[in-house]
């Protein structure tokens, strides 16, 4: 077989596969004939081949997809004009803290946000397949960690948590990381067209904060303020609305 050969095949499977493919389902392909330093060439002439359409092959945490481009989805949305699921101002901010401060517990997050964390919100971003719980800290009541799923990854496009917008500094309150995350975050559809978050936290001064749509930046998000914990002079934490 030659490489083209290899190529081609390689092309098909991962335009008809129904979830990224890792490189031992590639090897399958082969008949275990063709090492994993050959599929990566191959994979990178492939990625080369489609620089220039309206479909890039990425690298997920997972393996590899052919995924619609930024730049066209607002054509694709023509074709899927149901609006993408929402997320509380509360899902997001906890979904930023696990994401940049894993494995946390409840607790963790309540100190960092200053209120509780309704077990509403947990079981939210668990059934989403964003969050899960990894073991429990040896402390008392033996809390549970959370930490971010593979899942997660893949519906931000990152193939690890090192490629997460990065947060530099230290003054600026939790809102501002959660605004660097909703900036790369995007849900796909089915048809992998790019569907972006609906709300992003306004506020800083920590009151309620009114939600707007959301444009997903062109180019890299602005790196952001790390999570800080609430100052210990505000109020008691309180039940999430």
């Amino acid at each position: 077989m030659t490489s083209a050969e290899a190529k081609r095949i390689l092309e098909a499977a991962l335009l008809c596969a129904p979830a990224p493919m890792p490189l031992r389902e590639m090897r399958v392909l082969f008949d275990e004939q063709i090492g994993p330093d050959t599929l990566r060439l191959l994979l990178e002439e492939l990625g080369e081949d489609w620089s220039q359409r309206g479909i890039e092959l990425v690298a997920l945490s997972t393996g590899w997809r052919f995924q619609s481009r930024p730049e066209v989805r607002q054509y694709l949305d023509r074709l899927h004009p149901e609006k993408p699921p929402k997320y509380s101002r509360a899902a997001m901010e906890t979904l930023a803290i696990v994401a940049y401060r894993q494995p946390v517990t409840r607790g963790d997050i309540e100190d960092i946000r200053g209120v509780t964390v309704s077990s509403q919100i947990v079981k939210q971003l668990e059934d989403r397949g964003w969050i899960e719980s990894i073991g429990y800290r040896e402390a008392a009541g033996r809390p549970a960690l959370y930490a971010t799923t593979q899942q997660f990854l893949d519906d931000l496009g990152l193939a690890s948590l090192d490629q997460l917008p990065p947060l530099a500094g230290q003054t600026q309150r939790q809102t501002e990381a959660l605004a660097a995350l909703e900036a790369q975050v995007s849900l796909l559809d089915e048809a992998q067209a790019t569907l972006p978050l609906d709300e992003l936290v306004l506020a800083t001064d920590g009151s309620a904060a009114e939600s707007v749509p959301v444009q997903l930046p062109s180019g890299p998000p602005e790196p952001a303020a790390q999570l800080e914990a609430v100052p210990s002079s505000l109020s008691p934490p309180q039940a999430d609305t």
